[in-house]
């Protein structure tokens, strides 16, 4: 008897509906930005880690490697198949249930494939807090945010994805399941496994659940706009924060003098905080309290009294209202959109000491303006967890596509000068296959051999997102 193609298998253990064929202009096969296209033989929606475990061993057995997708939102093309079209691409959209709740665990158990905007919504619901929020929460999915340990606007106070985790449901690459769904804060009893997995971009198992931690709803917050005459300063003024606010600092993002003329021409109708004012640099920071508005904005207004009397600050603006805080935070939300108008520009996401921040950024700028004379800096990021998105846009006297043809040489220097200031070429939205070549002139080669040897144990026949993360072995 003739052994079934995949094809069949696959429809034979999910039914009909739940596998497709590939059809070309699908824009699961493409990434965000469409630069990357792949071919896979199925396209298949599992509905628990069972079926998913039984499509990896169909996929093991018929030699296909296996490409997780969440809500394709990624910016490495981490998720996007290559072109031999012998992979089969797995979407976890119908694993996305809340399992649990535990109120008194403060703790959430929840299937991959869950929109981590609904995440946030169920710790809500429950009367607690799930702090990781990004741009594209409205459809990145917590599958994802684990994959590539996602950072996003909190980090500063509660930690990366990874430091939100407790416990994974991962399914290996033999199709077996690690029931590792516990919800323990201590727990020393031999390897991480948890922390292998998350940051790995499905390249070592596939998450499928997680038990991640809960905070307390803050009682109150405050959210002012303030501006710097120098980097320094806006350096000097986090610790001041920092030793001011304590735990109760929750964010503090950067953004440049030019940063705020992008926004104001892309969105003429946004208000500035200080209208015609100019300082070089700004920072958005938030203050998220346990105890009640007068109190919380009582400390919030000593510390920038003090700030202002001590010239750390320039200038100060405090939200009156929830509407005048939200109209803050959307000005930083607006910044891709805002570069997204004004023409395709180089994005890095790179991370530094906050201490070395300043030194790269004089440093950097004077070797973009030597080597690429007229380039526009848009540098703005997480201030206090040192992430910063420095990105570079053509000169005006020039094209976008004339600037793009510099892409490899620009993001050389870039990505050179964070390492030579003890940085990382990505800080939170991982390796994917843009960055994967890269690794080999930033990591040593004893790194590199370690990562590839844990691969190598995990994933032996090289099946789970291939060509992912580590750049390729010359033969």
């Amino acid at each position: 008897m003739t052994e079934p193609t995949l094809f069949a298998a696959l429809q034979a253990l999910l039914g009909e509906r739940h596998v497709q064929a590939d059809e070309v202009g699908l824009p699961v096969l493409s990434d965000k930005h469409r630069q990357y296209h792949g071919r896979v033989q199925a396209i298949v929606h599992p509905a628990s880690a069972e079926e998913v475990a039984g499509v990896v061993r169909l996929c093991a057995h018929h030699a296909a490697p296996v490409v997780v997708q969440g809500g394709n939102t990624g910016l490495m093309a981490g998720a996007t198949p290559d072109g031999s079209g012998r992979s089969v691409l797995m979407l976890l959209d119908r694993m996305n249930r809340i399992r649990d709740v535990d109120t008194d665990n403060d703790t959430l158990t929840v299937e991959a494939g869950c929109i981590l905007a609904n995440v946030q919504a169920a710790a809500r619901a429950a009367g607690r807090l799930f702090p990781l929020s990004l741009g594209a929460e409205g459809s990145c999915t917590l599958g994802g945010n684990l994959g590539t340990n996602a950072g996003g606007t909190g980090v500063l106070r509660y930690g990366n994805a990874r430091e939100l985790t407790l416990g994974l449901e991962v399914v290996t690459a033999e199709g077996e399941i690690w029931h590792g769904l516990r919800g323990l804060r201590k727990d020393n009893t031999g390897y991480d496994l948890r922390d292998l997995y998350i940051g790995s971009e499905g390249t070592l198992g596939i998450i499928t659940a997680a038990t991640v931690k809960l905070f307390p709803l803050p009682e109150s917050r405050c959210t002012a706009f303030v501006a710097f005459a120098s980097l320094p300063s806006a350096v000097a003024f986090l610790s001041h924060a920092r030793n001011g606010f304590g735990a109760s600092l929750t964010a503090f993002e950067l953004l440049s003098a030019q940063c705020l003329t992008l926004l104001q021409e892309q969105f003429p109708e946004a208000v500035l905080p200080f209208g015609e004012r100019s300082q070089p640099w700004y920072a958005l920071i938030e203050l998220s309290h346990p105890q009640a508005e007068d109190s919380a904005r009582a400390l919030f207004e000593a510390v920038l009294s003090s700030a202002l009397e001590s010239e750390l600050i320039e200038d100060a603006v405090i939200a009156q209202s929830l509407a005048q805080s939200d109209a803050m935070w959307q000005l930083r939300e607006n910044m891709s959109e805002a570069q997204a108008r004004a023409g395709r520009n180089m994005k890095h996401d790179i991370s530094l000491p906050v201490s070395r921040i300043n030194e790269f950024v004089e440093r950097t700028g004077a070797l973009l303006q030597q080597h690429f004379p007229g380039v526009r800096n848009f540098t703005f990021g997480h201030l206090g967890d040192g992430n910063l998105h420095y990105n570079v846009a053509h000169p005006l006297d020039s094209t976008v596509a004339a600037h793009m043809a510099n892409y490899a040489a620009l993001s050389r220097l870039v990505h050179d000068s964070a390492h030579a200031h003890g940085g990382s070429i990505s800080a939170e939205h991982g390796v994917g296959q843009r960055k994967r070549d890269l690794l080999g002139d930033y990591k040593s080669p004893v790194e590199l051999d370690l990562m590839r040897r844990i691969k190598r144990a995990l994933d032996p026949h090289n099946l789970l997102n291939p060509g992912k993360v580590l750049p390729l072995e010359t033969p």
